[in-house]
């Protein structure tokens, strides 16, 4: 089954890629990356099939480069700078850096090793790719479009009946059916309601003129892990302050469950507070963390109504509403729902994930506030960074 290009554009990916990418690329070409492939649903099995149509969906998206008006495109974003830009018209993605394999019982490997600048920009590109491919030589597509269909008129009616009331950002493209129909959701969400803001995929924020949105995602402190001079309990003051450095307070929400968000309040002080528009919720109780949040911007004398708190976390709409409805008097409020948006059909979407594993050749994680997503190739590494984790929050709360 040969299918037709899956990625056809270079912006085809989430916006923080190049939020993130810009910091690198001023401040950090030394770092060497490798990510790695997990699927975390059980029983998922590729095909040898399938395999050979991802890697040829890889040498498609290695073929191409950047155009002249996506280019343009990227320079007409506020904070997006024109030497990186142009640093982007000479990149592409390079096929020696994305290896991939089969298991004799149809697990799928998928590393990718470069220059963290040019690696961590593969993840989007491939996780749309890896999970297109499934989904179109699994199952019956047609089967599965009707029902996503379906399930998005329902969706549009109650967006717009008083049924839900909370505004949010499409964030779908990693784990969507395919880039059409990625496409007609953002397009009916954006143009047929009042509640969708703008998405996280360049690609059609350009094409429909909508706002591109997104800040950083877990990488960006954990590549700071991989640095020889920065203790490891202290990644997220050095990872905050670059952020700030480089965007001086307009781009400016933080992810605070990196390595989990009781450390990331020791570092989010009151020059952070004021620097930053708001904090982003991937992991843990929401009310919980919504509230530890709150009590924090007080405490630097901030009025929480003034600050952003933007829930991301696996969300379907019943509960993002009630999420809404516990906060909207509290603060202010805002979604970025992903696969529910994008691959919401009669088939259990993949729960796939690509993650920095080394910079450096160091081993790096993720703890997260949901002990269950961490993800480490390395037992010892992961023990190691826990205990750093606990030695600085028992040594700073006594």
């Amino acid at each position: 089954m040969k299918l037709d290009p899956i990625v056809v554009s270079l912006l085809d990916t989430d916006l923080y890629k190049f939020n993130m990418n810009q910091v690198i690329f001023h401040k950090h070409t030394d770092l060497i990356g490798e990510y790695y492939f997990k699927c975390r649903n059980e029983d998922v099995v590729f095909t040898p099939e399938m395999v050979e149509e991802i890697d040829a969906q890889i040498d498609h998206l290695c073929s191409l480069r950047f155009k002249e008006e996506e280019l343009n495109y990227l320079r007409s974003i506020r904070f997006i700078k024109d030497d990186y830009v142009e640093f982007l018209r000479l990149w592409h993605p390079i096929r020696e850096y994305v290896h991939t394999s089969l298991s004799e019982d149809g697990k799928l490997s998928c590393i990718v090793k470069g220059p963290l600048f040019s690696a961590m920009q593969f993840e989007i590109y491939l996780l749309e790719i890896i999970n297109e491919v499934y989904f179109r030589m699994k199952y019956d597509y047609g089967t599965l479009l009707r029902s996503a269909e379906e399930r998005l008129d329902k969706k549009i009616k109650a967006l717009n009946d008083g049924t839900y009331n909370f505004r949010f950002a499409e964030f779908g493209c990693r784990r969507r059916l395919s880039r059409e129909w990625e496409g007609e959701v953002i397009r009916r969400m954006c143009f047929d309601t009042d509640k969708c803001v703008g998405t996280s995929n360049v690609y059609y924020a350009m094409k429909m003129d909508l706002t591109p949105i997104g800040t950083y995602a877990h990488e960006f402190v954990q590549m700071y892990q991989g640095i020889d001079r920065i203790p490891l309990a202290y990644t997220n003051y050095y990872a905050m302050e670059d952020w700030y450095d480089e965007y001086k307070g307009d781009n400016g929400t933080a992810l605070s469950d990196t390595i989990t968000t009781d450390l990331f309040l020791m570092d989010f002080n009151h020059s952070m507070v004021n620097n930053y528009t708001g904090v982003r919720h991937d992991s843990g109780d929401p009310y919980e963390w919504g509230e530890k949040i709150i009590a924090h911007y007080i405490k630097y004398g901030a009025d929480p109504k003034t600050k952003t708190l933007l829930f991301s976390n696996s969300l379907n709409f019943d509960e993002a509403e009630k999420i809404y409805q516990y906060f909207k008097d509290k603060s202010k409020v805002s979604f970025g729902i992903g696969t529910f948006c994008s691959n919401d059909t009669c088939e259990e979407p993949l729960n796939i994930v690509i993650k920095l594993q080394y910079v450096n050749g160091r081993p790096v994680a993720k703890l997260s506030d949901t002990p269950e997503k961490a993800m480490c190739q390395d037992p010892e590494y992961i023990d190691y960074l826990k205990r750093a984790v606990a030695f600085r929050l028992k040594r700073e709360t006594l």
